[in-house]
């Protein structure tokens, strides 16, 4: 077989390959990433050993990288970003910084590295989280906007421009007189590269992008766009950046003009399939027999590893005032060891600070804490719920939640309760303040909260699902609640929560997918509002007023469909998805 149908063959293999297993895991209830690891583990050196060419496909994988952060920095809001860049600057510094001291000490006592050296250097693989796999996880949960999918993402960016210096440093740690120089160096070439993307963004991107969107030719378009993100992504790599920082970067320059969504619509289906691709391209690093050797010593890391981070990241979150509930779930979301250690460990290895024999132990840790990722951040809002009920913590936290700043009048009654203060739950709050309402709010933003304390908002800081929070709310005396949080699984239990404290409160909820609408429904909300149906209602009542139909006709019709919960709208788009 020719080099090139060699390639191809590898190629399809593994894209058929992750189809059904992904497909498997989807059936199963779980991520579909985790059958992407799987397919790698089954077709690769280690496993049958059909793939001939595992370079070629790692290449491929990492663009399938590039393309997740670009797809996340077109789809990030700078706005968003104010609002943890507190925790994105010193909380990853502090993350990183301590995660690299508590390793070069322990791993020191016990006898696991030699030298002072070796341990900084294991400390510095360690500190690293897998945007891929979090980043991953976070959009098939559709929680990338909540306030925790927005800190993770504000540490695992910071952790991605930390790696370029990691880089520059590590071969200067055989010759401390050098570490000076290297760490200059690596500043500068990160200010240089941030220096020339502002100007860039600013007066080279957008009148480019206008002149190829004008010419009307898609394919043109689609080229430009790719060209620009793996072309970002190539100058930060030659730079010793991270690919992962230069394609987030050149997403957000993208996301500033005009043709942000288009250049998105664009990307996601070459970001599905390459991001496949590197799922895959890890499992099939996996080494079942090294893995069964070494099972209790690796067994024993990852417990120690992610109990570790865990125990590094929750404090951190909780010191920088996001709520108890929001702490554990990052901590338990960012404990696993990043892809982009298996490059600080390749480094390390040429170097001489880690034997072979580390190596490949380390490999399969690495792997194992990717496994298990996806399955802990499904529980993990389960597992802060069950440790925040503890006899100890509960005490705790209901005495802290006393010392809390809490505007909220005690002789407030009538009011309405608005769980999440985004985009949606402001508007809500105009409006029902508009109609002069009495509202109360409960949020998680620190940030959010000084805003409600300036426009003298009564709130609650906390999360809304949280027994103690909805304890200060007086729902008993509120008239109705309004469900605005980003969040599907605090949605369902904030509802479940709520009637058991009021069993007749008046509950407007927020969906996020179309089979959430008759769940949220028989849970007992009263009414279910689905954003993208209501946007495509208004529209249509757009539409139809333009076109010269009755306003009360046209009410009529819009009134009908959300009646039915939008049942007819739903048939409809199952027919066509159907047809198609």
């Amino acid at each position: 077989m020719s080099e090139v149908n060699s390639f191809v063959f590898d190629l399809t293999l593994v894209l058929s390959s992750s189809a059904v297993s992904g497909f498997i895991a989807n059936r199963l209830h779980q991520p579909v990433l985790l059958g992407y690891l799987a397919c790698g583990l089954a077709i690769g050196p280690f496993g049958l050993g059909l793939i001939n060419n595992l370079e070629d496909i790692q290449s491929l994988a990492a663009i399938g990288v590039a393309f997740l952060l670009f797809a996340l920095g077109v789809e990030f809001s700078l706005a968003e970003l104010k609002r943890v860049k507190d925790i994105a600057l010193k909380g990853s510094l502090l993350q990183i910084g301590f995660t690299i001291i508590f390793v070069a000490i322990f791993s020191g006592i016990l006898g696991w590295t030699k030298t002072p050296i070796e341990g900084i250097f294991l400390g510095a693989i360690l500190s690293l989280s897998s945007t891929a796999v979090v980043l991953k996880t976070l959009t098939e949960k559709g929680e990338v906007n909540t306030i925790h999918g927005q800190i993770m993402l504000a540490i695992l960016i910071a952790q991605d421009l930390a790696l370029g210096l990691m880089l520059a440093i590590l071969p200067a740690l055989n010759q401390p007189e050098n570490i000076t120089i290297a760490l200059l160096g690596a500043v500068l070439k990160a200010v240089l590269f941030f220096t020339g993307a502002f100007v860039a963004g600013y007066w080279v991107i957008p009148p480019l992008m206008k002149t190829v969107a004008q010419t009307e030719n898609s394919e043109l378009f689609v080229l430009t766009t790719i060209a620009l993100c793996l072309g970002v992504a190539l100058i930060t790599a030659s730079l010793g950046l991270s690919i992962e920082m230069g394609a987030f970067v050149a997403g957000l320059i993208i996301a500033e003009i005009d043709y942000s969504a288009q250049a998105l619509a664009k990307v996601i289906p070459l970001r599905d399939t390459f991001a496949s691709l590197f799922f895959a391209s890890i499992g099939m690093l996996i080494d079942p027999d090294i893995l069964w050797d070494n099972s209790g010593v690796i067994l024993g890391l990852v417990a120690i590893i992610m109990l570790g981070k865990a125990c590094i990241v929750f404090p951190i979150i909780w010191r920088f005032g996001y709520s108890f509930k929001t702490a554990i779930v990052t901590a338990l979301s960012l404990n696993q060891i990043g892809e982009f250690s298996f490059v600080l460990a390749i480094v390390g290895r040429e170097l001489g600070f880690i034997s072979q024999e580390k190596y490949l132990l380390l490999i399969g840790t690495t792997a194992i804490t990717l496994v298990v990722t996806p399955i802990g951040m499904k529980f993990a809002p389960e597992i802060a719920d069950k440790i925040a009920t503890l006899p100890g913590i509960a005490h705790y936290l209901r005495t802290r939640q006393q010392d809390k700043d809490i505007y909220v009048p005690e002789t407030i009654c009538d009011h309405v309760v608005v769980a999440g203060y985004g985009r949606v739950g402001q508007v809500i709050v105009n409006v029902l303040r508009d109609r002069n309402y009495e509202v109360l709010v409960i949020e998680n933003s620190e940030a959010a909260t000084k805003h409600l304390r300036q426009a003298q908002i009564p709130y609650i800081f906390g999360d809304a699902d949280a027994e103690l929070v909805l304890e200060k709310a007086y729902l008993d005396r509120a008239k109705a609640l309004a469900i605005a949080l980003p969040d599907p699984a605090s949605t369902r239990i904030l509802l479940q929560h709520a009637l058991n404290v009021s069993p007749n409160i008046d509950i407007v909820a927020r969906s996020h997918t179309d089979s959430e609408i008759d769940l949220l429904t028989q849970m007992g909300a009263k009414e279910v509002v689905q954003p993208e149906f209501e946007a495509a209602l208004e529209m249509g009542r757009q539409i139809l007023t333009t076109l010269g139909e009755a306003e009360p006709m046209v009410n009529f019709v819009l009134q009908a469909i959300r009646r039915d919960r939008y049942l007819s709208v739903r048939s409809e788009q199952s027919k066509g998805t159907k047809n198609k």
